[in-house]
């Protein structure tokens, strides 16, 4: 059975990058979607990212041009480049693949 693990979340300042990584045990993420979501607090789940089997890529509109999904060569693990974060995306950051979730990592924004 698949297992993920995200990491990489932290805390930063407004206008600062994160990278954050998804790793995946039990087999690789080559041939499936994987995609990142969000919740930040008091908020519902958001859709932040995917990376399609096809290779294709989609994103949010408020994360277009600063945010990029991508993955390793191996499709061991899926990153998710954030630059120029603020304050609103305050959030834990998940990744999904074939309804396995990881737990999760916690990123913070101060302005």
């Amino acid at each position: 059975q698949v297992q993920l693990l995200e990491s990489g979340g932290g805390l930063v300042h407004a206008g600062a990058s994160l990278i954050l990584s998804c790793s995946a045990s039990g087999r690789t993420f080559c041939g499936y979607p994987v995609t990142w979501y969000r919740r930040a607090p008091g908020k519902e789940r958001e859709f932040v990212a995917v990376s399609k089997k096809s290779g294709q890529t989609y994103y949010t509109n408020s994360v277009k041009g600063r945010f990029t999904i991508s993955r390793n060569a191996a499709q061991e693990t899926v990153y998710l480049e954030m630059t120029s974060l603020n304050n609103e995306e305050t959030a834990m950051y998940c990744c999904n693949m074939e309804k396995n979730w990881g737990p999760g990592t916690q990123v913070t924004v101060t302005s």
